[in-house]
């Protein structure tokens, strides 16, 4: 079933065409990704489906009545409200029937209202709905719902739009950007959540594990060009090298034949047969096909790095907290020439507070940072580019320098270094105002590797690059002799770059794995697997045997003795608690009740519930410890 219809679509800005006549389509269950270089319509695109903006030819149309949600890179929210009144105010039935629930439960002198808004739940089935919401907003870290959204980070900010958007339940969800503001561990609880629910997508992204195992076809715009592959990302570079070589074999043959036809249009027969006008008319097609290049635009980067001595790093017990929250606590860490670390872990945790440290941005409560003295610092940062009003491209690059050394005593001025990274002459004039998200963090990178460092450090490299120019960096960073550190939640990035990993665990606990990401996720998942069958085993024991081995699983499971024995008493808590709601719900059906009882049960009932909340909510979180 067609659900979405995009038709010869066009757009251009003033002279710059972006796409001419693009044409797609999206049916029922469709995992579809657009990629795409940063500047050539992504965005635009994006926009087009949504309808916060029109193609300058052609139509966008969607099956008449189907629930549409559209994911913002940057959501437009209405600060004034709270999450929870941010996602009561949508248009979805079953959340407005659960809100007026909700008012009734804290009403409960108004016996009518309650009796409809119950009536309401029933008639919906709008129980369990209740508890899947609430789900999500656990796993995307939303758990208070009195905030207002004008206090809430950027982050945060992203993560209630996608929890509004999941919650929505709609038929076609349209991403952009899904994985940024989000860490790992958010990441691959949203992989799995898209893979086992019925659900339509259409997204843009840029991270390639997300589309390695969510997607199931993959549309590129590729040089004005629309180009679909009924497969994940592996299936797309496989048949995108195999097209790419079908390419370059035709338009060699198409050389030949231009030649051939060059020759005799040069001879200039005199006798213009309708056979020869033919010919003639044939000779522009050829000629503008012997004409046309692929335009790959390989970012050369052969930087001559600066000396590197001895000395590099070193850490001395460095501790740094904040209020009722350590980040370090009297870590200890030399670093080698040629180390290439990543660094991961969830959000808040410390990662930027330690880079901040490393470079001197930041200050340790103790311990003492030591700098080797030829080491220099290329420190790219999630702020991005400070602009200033009326500035240009290239005057950006200019405040950082006027060139860098490259190999054999060669030079690239900073007109060169931005032409390799895709700012053609004419953009490297124009207002930076006027550049798009991806276009910003390559200048950013420019900005970075012009002062030619020898230990670079990168925050959140990934966020709004496009998959060529991230391939690019990775070959870049391949080559780079100084040493890496990185931050990222782009796992294909990682996996390429890096030889171990600092783990950021929280509470000031952070452990070096000698591996990269997909390493570390093997590990986990095969300790995982211990856990489970080291519980199978004791529920097998009796006795003194189950009581030795309860320590070990503690140490594993993260959960202490009492924890494990509170998680299991919730279990058997929450059961009855909800026996005991569907019997008190049982009892507003009688037609005998007076006012008083209906005040009295209505009273019980919202305590119940609030019991089941807060014992639900403890239970998720001992869950998660366990996971």
């Amino acid at each position: 079933m067609n659900l979405l219809t995009v038709e010869n679509i066009s757009k251009s800005f003033g002279e710059r065409v972006l796409f001419k006549n693009l044409s797609f389509g999206v049916n029922k269950d469709q995992k579809i990704a657009l990629i795409a270089k940063n500047g050539t319509g992504k965005t635009s695109i994006l926009k087009m489906l949504s309808g916060s903006d029109s193609p300058d030819t052609g139509q966008v149309t969607y099956r008449k009545g189907i629930r549409v949600s559209f994911l913002e890179q940057e959501p437009d929210l209405n600060p004034e409200l709270t999450v929870e009144e941010t996602i009561f105010a949508s248009d979805n039935e079953v959340l407005k029937v659960i809100a007026s629930y909700e008012r009734a439960l804290a009403n409960p002198e108004d016996q009518d209202a309650y009796q409809q808004a119950f009536e309401g739940m029933e008639h919906h089935q709008a129980w369990d709905f209740e508890t899947q919401y609430k789900q999500i907003l656990y796993k995307l870290k939303l758990e208070n719902l009195q905030v207002k959204v004008g206090l809430l980070s950027g982050g945060q900010k992203k993560r209630l739009a996608l929890a509004n958007a999941l919650i929505n339940k709609p038929e076609l969800l349209i991403l952009d950007e899904p994985t940024n503001h989000l860490d790992l561990e958010m990441i691959e609880w949203l992989e799995q959540y898209f893979t086992k629910e019925n659900m339509t997508l259409f997204m843009v992204t840029h991270d390639r594990f997300f589309l390695e195992r969510v997607c199931s076809e993959i549309i590129e715009l590729d040089n004005g060009k629309l180009y679909s592959y009924k497969g994940n990302y592996s299936y797309y570079l496989e048949k995108k090298e195999a097209r790419i070589e079908q390419e370059a074999v035709e338009h060699h043959k198409t050389k030949i034949l231009f030649k051939k036809e060059l020759t005799w249009m040069r001879r200039q027969p005199k006798a213009r047969t309708t056979k020869s006008k033919s010919r003639i008319d044939d000779f522009a097609t050829i000629k503008e096909k012997a004409s046309q290049r692929r335009k790959e635009h390989n970012i050369q980067l052969e930087i001559n790095m600066q000396r590197v001595g001895s000395k590099i790093l070193e850490l001395h017990k460095i501790s740094k907290a904040y209020p009722d929250k350590p980040i370090l606590d009297k870590f200890e860490y030399t670093f080698l020439k040629g180390e290439r670390i990543g660094i991961i872990g969830k959000n808040g945790t410390g990662k930027s507070t330690f880079l901040n440290i490393l470079t001197g941005s930041d200050q340790p409560d103790s311990g003492k940072v030591v700098v080797g003295e030829t080491i220099k610092f290329g420190y790219y940062t999630q702020k991005g580019i400070e602009i200033k009003s009326g500035q240009k491209v290239i005057d950006v690059i200019r405040e950082f320098g006027d060139y860098i050394p490259l190999m054999k005593g060669r030079q690239i001025s900073a007109q060169q270094l931005l032409e390799r990274f895709l700012f053609d002459r004419k953009k490297q004039y124009d207002f930076v105002e006027k550049l798009s998200g991806g276009e910003r963090k390559r200048l950013y990178l420019c900005t970075v590797l012009i002062q030619n460092p020898n230990f670079l450090i990168l925050d959140e490299p990934t966020n709004d690059l496009d998959i060529v120019t991230l391939n690019v960096l990775e070959s870049f960073l391949l080559d780079f002799p100084g040493c890496l550190i990185v931050v990222t939640h782009d796992r294909y990035f990682m996996d390429k770059i890096v030889d171990h990993l600092f783990v950021f665990r929280g509470d000031a606990v952070i452990e070096d794995f000698p591996g990269n990401y997909s390493d570390y996720r093997a590990y986990e998942d095969s300790s995982a697997l211990e856990i489970r069958a080291e519980k199978e085993k004791d529920k097998k024991k009796e006795g003194n045997t189950a009581k030795n081995t309860w320590k070990k699983e503690v140490v594993k499971t993260k959960l202490s003795y009492a924890e494990q024995k509170e998680f299991k008493t919730l279990e058997k808590e929450i059961q009855k608690l909800e026996q005991k709601k569907g019997e008190i719900e049982q009892q507003f059906i009688s037609d005998e009740l007076s006012s008083e009882d209906i005040a009295d049960l209505s009273k019980t009932l919202k305590e119940i519930n609030d019991k089941i909340e807060t014992k639900t909510e403890r239970w998720f979180e001992l869950s998660a410890l366990m996971e």
